[in-house]
């Protein structure tokens, strides 16, 4: 089983639910089963598919509204939806479509169409996610090239007060402060390094800091 390709399976009626667990699984994808759309919402989040199944009419929430609630969802709307229906009119496509399904199937269904449209959504997932990806990342090293700009100016003000003022010390003064000399000088140091790495930084990583946030790995 590959379980990183993913499907949710929302079917009120069993027996369909079962012939479609059975099909996928025998193809060897990870699957898990909803009865209805609230259903779906919950394990959503935890099982994170790359394909949900939907049927059209089912209780509490059918397949279109949960479709909806998929689409309207930033970090949700990449998942690729197809709708299970019994109705083959035109409107009803349209109306699907309206709200953002990416693909529908008419009831009762092909086994091998079904795995054909699988594999197609599979790939255009595969292929948004990595755009998606890219762009994060392009998004990412801007920002840290702008920061480090942004922190070199300042910094620069900085080590030229901080020299005007040492050089106008005398030696016994200079002796005196000579600790809090040094830590200003290692700090700027720091700093600088820190700004050197941001701009020069050409594939940010974001690493698992507390409290479930994450930072940015400069090190």
């Amino acid at each position: 089983m590959n379980d990183e390709d993913k499907i949710l399976i929302v079917e009120d009626e069993e027996d369909a639910r079962y012939i479609l667990t059975h099909l996928l699984r025998r193809n060897n994808y990870n699957v898990k089963e909803a009865n209805n759309g609230l259903e779906a919402l919950d394990l959503i989040e935890e099982f994170k598919p790359k394909i949900i199944l939907a049927d059209w009419n089912m209780p509490k929430m059918n397949g279109v509204e949960l479709c909806n609630r998929i689409k309207s969802n930033p970090d949700l709307k990449i998942i690729y939806f197809i709708v299970l229906t019994a109705r083959a009119s035109l409107r009803d496509r349209v109306q699907g479509l309206d709200i953002g399904a990416d693909d529908f199937l008419v009831k009762p269904v092909d086994n091998q169409e079904l795995l054909a449209r699988i594999r197609t959504g599979l790939r255009i997932y595969n292929l948004q996610n990595e755009l998606k990806v890219i762009e994060h990342n392009k998004a990412l090293r801007e920002l840290t090239v702008t920061i480090g700009h942004k922190i070199n100016n300042p910094l620069s003000s900085l080590l030229l007060a901080f020299q005007g003022v040492t050089n106008q010390l005398n030696e016994e003064q200079k002796e005196k402060f000579n600790d809090e000399i040094e830590i200003i000088n290692e700090s700027i140091s720091r700093i600088e390094k820190i700004v050197e790495v941001l701009k020069e930084l050409k594939t940010p990583e974001l690493v698992q800091y507390v409290m479930n946030n994450r930072m940015l790995k400069i090190d």
